[in-house]
């Protein structure tokens, strides 16, 4: 989920990805945040299969594919080793294959896919909003979540949000504060928000998930 990530990461080390899922979690500490109360995600679009293994052995427990076909792929070999989500764009003819494989998906944005899943259920869902405005972004509109999540035939659990691109963490911040007041509105708890470059930022304004992958990593 990393913004400009595009290669694969191959020749993973645990002590390494041990060593910064540690530093990772002073930094959310330091953040603000309860370790308790704070998921930490890792993004495996860009791990393949065969590397899967060193995540665990580091001490990985969560991990958030992004296409239909790899998570079918990867959780066949490593159904047991990870609770596994879902955190990519839903096409909804993938929701079938999706629901059953999840603990939860982080971003049904369509009615397409909500009927899809009135046949193929998860266990539950985030909806994702879209607080930029953005065309090119996925999400519903924050004035159109209420009726959107009463149409739901699945429970709602929480939202989900990609602020657009910035260096800057800051610049990140204002769609994590409006999305938690989204989420408090309707008493939603868990909020899957803030990737490598702005998690901390996402922390302190109530993230419950972060997706992580860089800093995982490298």
């Amino acid at each position: 989920m990393d913004a400009g990530v595009r290669r694969m990461f191959t020749g993973l080390r645990p002590e390494r990805v041990r060593d910064n899922l540690e530093r990772v979690r002073e930094r959310i500490v330091a953040a603000g945040g309860d370790l308790s109360r704070v998921e930490i995600l890792a993004a495996t679009k860009y791990v393949p299969e065969s590397e899967l293994g060193v995540l665990a052995e580091a001490g990985i427990e969560l991990v958030g594919e992004n296409r239909a076909q790899d998570l079918l792929a990867k959780r066949k070999r490593h159904a047991g080793d990870f609770t596994w989500d879902f955190i990519g764009v839903v096409q909804s003819r993938k929701v079938r294959d999706i629901a059953p494989n999840v603990r939860l998906i982080h971003s049904i944005a369509s009615d397409s896919a909500l009927r899809r899943l009135a046949q193929h259920p998860a266990p539950e869902i985030l909806v994702e909003v879209n607080l930029s405005g953005e065309e090119s972004k996925a999400g519903i509109a924050p004035e159109e979540l209420g009726a959107f999540i009463a149409r739901s035939p699945v429970p709602v659990t929480g939202l989900m949000t990609m602020p657009p691109l910035s260096e800057d963490p800051e610049r990140s911040r204002p769609y994590f504060a409006r999305l938690a007041e989204l989420a408090a509105e309707h008493g939603l708890e868990r909020l899957s928000m803030g990737t490598t470059q702005d998690f901390e930022v996402a922390v302190q304004e109530g993230a419950t998930i972060v997706r992580l992958g860089t800093v995982l990593y490298e």
